[in-house]
């Protein structure tokens, strides 16, 4: 396998809600149950990823138009390079947030975490040949690192195999939401799911949950699971885990 080992790392109501509200992100969100830096210390010493995985949507509430950029100042050719300075790669000891972003939604405010617990890590954003050149020009200036993975939109497959080979990643943990997750998933693109399950009912029709992805037709399978660990944990907390053991595709 030429792709690093992806585990899809979750807190979830017991609705599989992923949130409480639709178009609240959970960091925007103070009812959301924290867990703080405690919950990704204890992703970090499970499993030493060199990558973690978010969706746009973690940083952007829905419906957010971002504020124009000035146009790109740059060429085409040059702008839809890979851009990893020396100099910034040298800075991710640890790893990379990689954030795939084809349509250029986010304005990072910071890409290295400035507390002591996220020293060495570092912002890493996932193109596409379709983003934005104004953009990328905003990517460069700001120092935030990329790759130029897909056409239309982001290649998730092709991205981790790029993530593998230039940075050496063995494990991805993608802690993105409902739709980073399905992409994954319906592309056959995880090996093992885990699920925090939290204390609470939400319901709804339209607040983020699991695995959001295109629905499955009469003639497809769903995903089988194999149960790996269950875990109680303080607070009422539930830590599910299991391997992939076939894919829909």
């Amino acid at each position: 396998m030429d792709r690093p080992r992806v585990i899809t790392h979750n807190s979830a109501a017991v609705d599989g809600r992923l949130a409480l509200s639709p178009g609240t992100p959970i960091m925007f969100d103070e009812r959301w149950p924290s867990s703080g830096q405690d919950g990704y210390a204890d992703i970090m010493r499970r499993h030493r990823p060199r990558i973690l995985l978010e969706g746009s949507g973690s940083f952007v509430a829905g419906g957010h138009e971002p504020p124009p950029l000035p146009p790109a100042d740059r060429p085409a050719a040059t702008l839809l390079r890979d851009f990893v300075p020396d100099e910034i790669a040298a800075r991710a000891t640890k790893g990379w947030l990689t954030v795939p972003d084809s349509g250029g939604r986010v304005r990072w405010t910071y890409k290295e975490y400035p507390d002591e617990a996220w020293a060495g890590w570092h912002i890493l954003v996932l193109a596409a040949a379709r983003t934005p050149l104004d953009y990328l020009a905003y990517l460069r200036r700001e120092g935030v690192p990329y790759l130029v993975v897909g056409e239309e939109r982001v290649d998730l497959g092709a991205a981790l195999t790029a993530l593998r080979a230039r940075f050496g990643a063995e494990t991805v943990v993608a802690t993105g939401g409902g739709r980073l997750g399905g992409a994954l998933l319906r592309a056959g693109l995880v090996d093992e799911v885990e699920v925090e399950v939290l204390p609470m009912a939400v319901g709804g029709t339209t607040t983020a949950a699991l695995f959001t992805a295109p629905d499955l037709d009469r003639e497809a399978t769903p995903t089988g699971l194999r149960l790996l660990g269950v875990e109680e944990r303080p607070g009422g907390r539930v830590l599910l885990r299991y391997a992939v053991e076939e894919s829909t595709l």
